[in-house]
């Protein structure tokens, strides 16, 4: 019959190995550059530019530190703020107060705490860079 002492080192010596083995399967965390080429994949870069017309953005996406995506679709437009890049985080909510209808390189972004609701900093915007799905040449 085994010890209790026996049966706990036993235990032990199990899930070390189920961690273990699960540290090993385990795939490295992307950087949020990395995160950020990864969504651009298979797009080219356009010429930047001032401002965009917000009523097409479909979805924003932060990527810590590096850059605010604004998706519309068959462009995704990468802001890499000219300020204030330190404050971005990808769980804080962006709140903007476009001029009309565009958003532009002149605007402020402040970031607000998606838990405790309170604001966190701000950033300046720099120029829109579209990035568009590279078209593949059909073969006949």
């Amino acid at each position: 019959m085994k010890t209790f002492a026996t049966k706990i080192a036993a235990g032990l010596a199990a899930g070390s190995l189920l961690l273990a083995g699960a540290a090993a399967d385990a795939k490295p965390r992307l950087t949020p550059e990395q995160q950020l080429a990864k969504a651009l994949e298979g797009r080219v870069a356009g010429e930047p530019v001032n401002c965009i017309y917000t009523p097409l953005v479909n979805s924003t996406r932060i990527y810590d530190k590096t850059a605010i995506v604004y998706d519309a679709g068959s462009t995704i437009w990468v802001n890499r703020p000219d300020s204030g890049a330190s404050s971005l985080n990808d769980n804080d909510i962006l709140v903007t107060y476009p001029t009309g209808s565009q958003l532009c390189s002149v605007d402020i972004v402040r970031m607000v705490d998606r838990g405790a609701g309170f604001w966190r900093g701000s950033v300046g915007l720099g120029q829109f860079v579209p990035y568009k799905k590279v078209k593949v040449a059909e073969a006949n």
